[in-house]
Formats: structure tokens, sequence, C-alpha cells
């Protein structure tokens, strides 16, 4: 029997890119015969992107937030909605390709995998040059979770976390991250499974082009992972 691929779209002010994206992921044909679900989080945007999500209710689920509460809050909106049998996020921004959600669906369907992680830092494929700072600022967190979960991820903070429905379950009601910190906290609650990783590509894009993240988030990281693996 064919498995349901539940796609939890965060989105704040994407209107340049969230029809692409969309279209994107709608063009995939996710092996095994795999189905898609498709969820778009609007997290109170203040541009035109609410209208543009209205637009795709025929096939997409939609949930607007009337107060913006960031992209935890999104993704576990979209956690508690989604259906499907395994689950990923993917960001709006066009930074992932969501043809290579396959890479991550392959440990998954052949049931050597729980989660899935898409790395950026370990891969062969295509990836834009961007800021050195943040590469090391993200080595560094991710060697600094990999201390306290006892994992061996290179790219804790990648958009591309794939999780079975069981794992999806395990941890929908337990996330309380409302921003960035969700990325340490999905890993550390998850670290009792199966995780495999797999090498993307990526295509960032810059602070000029829409990035949200900064240097604020980085240092919270820092606590969100004490935080999670010693007091949660």
């Amino acid at each position: 029997m064919s498995k349901k691929l539940s796609i939890i779209i965060p989105v704040y002010n994407e209107e340049k890119t969230l029809s692409e994206i969309v279209k994107r992921v709608r063009s995939v044909v996710f092996d095994g015969g795999t189905t898609k679900e498709i969820i778009i989080v609007n997290d109170a945007s203040v541009d035109g992107t609410k209208e543009i999500a209205d637009s795709m209710q025929k096939d997409c689920v939609v949930i607007h937030h009337e107060k913006n509460s960031g992209k935890g809050s999104s993704v576990i909106d979209g956690l508690k909605a989604s259906t499907g049998d395994i689950v990923v996020i993917q960001d709006a921004d066009l930074e992932y390709d969501p043809v290579e959600m396959n890479l991550l669906l392959g440990p998954i369907l052949k049931g050597d995998a729980d989660v899935v992680y898409g790395s950026r830092l370990v891969t062969t494929r295509p990836h834009r040059i961007m800021y050195f700072w943040h590469y090391a600022g993200n080595k560094f967190l991710t060697t600094f979770s990999n201390i306290f979960t006892n994992l061996n991820l290179t790219d804790m903070e990648t958009c591309y976390k794939m999780l079975t429905r069981k794992v999806a379950d395990d941890i929908k009601g337990k996330l309380v991250s409302k921003r960035f910190g969700i990325e340490p906290e999905i890993t550390a609650r998850v670290k009792k499974y199966r995780i495999f990783e797999v090498g993307i590509s990526y295509s960032g894009r810059t602070y000029e082009e829409g990035k949200k993240i900064n240097w604020k988030d980085g240092l919270a990281t820092f606590w969100h992972i004490i935080r999670f693996n010693l007091f949660s």
C-alpha cells in the first residue's frame, strides 16, 4: 500500500515565492507511489501571502495565524494538522529543491529510518556559496547539539527534517519552540529514534532576498540546545 507524505510549508511574507514553491511541490512524483498532502501555515503575513494561500485551498490545507508567532509555531500547527504516514518540512523561500525530498524518503520507505535529515554540508550536489559566518555558526551549533544528543549530524539546522507518523505523533504535543529554536528542539526530541542523513543541494538567499534568521537566533539556539536536552 502506498504511503502519504504530508508537506508542511511555514510561510511569513513569502508572496514572491509561495506560488512557485507550491507549483514545484505539486509537480514532484514521489517514489513508491507516495501521495502528497500540502499544508500551508501562514504566520500572519502582512503582504499578499494570505490571499495567495487562500487561492490554493482546492488541493492544499491552509492554516492562518491571527498573530505572528514564528516558524516553530507554524511547524507545530502543521504537524497537528497533518494526516500523512510521513511528514516533512519545506520552507517556501526556494532554498530547497522539493524533488530532493525523494532522497529523504528512500530510507523511510525501505524501513531503515524513522527520521531523515537533509544535510547541506555533506553533499556533492550544487549549493550556492553564501555567508562564511552562517556556515561556521551552523557547524558550531551542530557540534554543540551533537555533544548533548550523542549524534553525529552534520546539519542540525537544516529545514529538511522528515519524520514517520510514529515520530510525528510522539513529538507534536511536546514541541514548544515558537521561532527557530524548533530545529534544536526537534533534534533533541527525536534523538532516540533511527536517524539517517542524506546530502542535498542548497540555493541560499541573502537578507536582501528575504532571509529571516539572524545572529540573535543563533545565540538563542545555545540555550535551546541546553534546555531541550537537559531540562525537557
